[in-house]
């Protein structure tokens, strides 16, 4: 039996639990819909090397966390055609070469209760369990330093650029953790909070969130902030949708094909 990626869309829609968003980014970007596909390549972001490594494999429905063109909402694509833009030609021409179809999966897999993308990376931390009951994001962790949980999350998330607000000797037990972006409004009320220690972010405006974590360490309010980087932030949200995903399709494979984290720390 074939299968279409129009029937895997389908089939994550009338499983995920939420209903679409009335505007939503979640849809087809790229491809044939209706075309027969050989398997399944889930990621955080589908980077030009991520899509090679999915066709090596043969995988060529690519569900996609990001935007294919760089645009959550998908605005400027017609502006970088239009302006013959050499990364976006080079993207596009691989794309339609292998016969890859991009599907965004995005709101619903956040709107899903509990998020998706926040079950992915809490269990890869080790915090699935201690997250506090009717507080989502917010987790109970056995006492350790600001230090020692940056290195923590680096290591468990494969975040080779890591960077951290706050004296690294404090103490911390309660973590607020928001993956991705999610903009000063959300970063600042969990900082606020005085009943969290310190919050783990994928990646925030350093003259909001930064500014105001820095001051909120100052005046002696919280530990800090700790900045992963978006894809290692979220990449574990994904690899959540492709174990669901595994059982919902059984008809062809489904591999999680990882993004690396783009940035790189220099070390001194």
């Amino acid at each position: 039996m074939t299968l279409t990626a129009r029937q895997v869309a389908e089939r994550i829609g009338a499983h995920v639990g939420v209903p679409p968003r009335p505007t939503t980014v979640d849809g087809f970007l790229a491809g044939d819909p209706d075309a027969p596909i050989r398997g399944i390549a889930v990621t955080v972001m589908a980077t030009l090397d991520v899509l090679q490594r999915a066709a090596e494999q043969g995988l060529d429905l690519v569900v996609t966390h990001e935007p294919l063109y760089f645009d959550h909402h998908g605005a400027s694509d017609q502006v970088l055609a239009d302006e013959a833009d050499p990364v976006f030609a080079a993207k596009a021409a691989f794309v339609a070469e292998h016969g890859l179809v991009v599907l965004h999966q995005h709101d619903a897999w956040h709107d899903r209760r509990p998020d998706g993308i926040l079950t992915g990376t809490a269990r890869a931390l080790g915090w699935l369990d201690a997250e506090r009951e009717g507080d989502p994001g917010v987790y109970d962790v056995p006492q350790t330093t600001l230090g020692m949980l940056a290195a923590h999350v680096a290591q468990a998330l494969g975040a080779r650029a890591l960077r951290y607000v706050g004296d690294p000797g404090t103490p911390v037990s309660v973590v607020g953790l928001q993956p991705g972006f999610h903009g000063f409004g959300p970063n600042r009320h969990l900082l606020a909070r005085s009943d969290v220690d310190v919050l783990v972010i994928g990646e925030g405006h350093e003259w909001e969130t930064g500014e105001y974590a820095a001051d909120a360490v100052t005046a002696g309010l919280c530990a800090g902030v700790v900045v992963v980087g978006h894809v290692p932030s979220e990449q574990e949200g994904m690899a959540e949708l492709g174990r669901w995903l595994t059982d919902l399709v059984p008809e062809v494979p489904v591999e999680l094909v990882a993004a690396a984290d783009p940035f790189r720390a220099v070390l001194r």
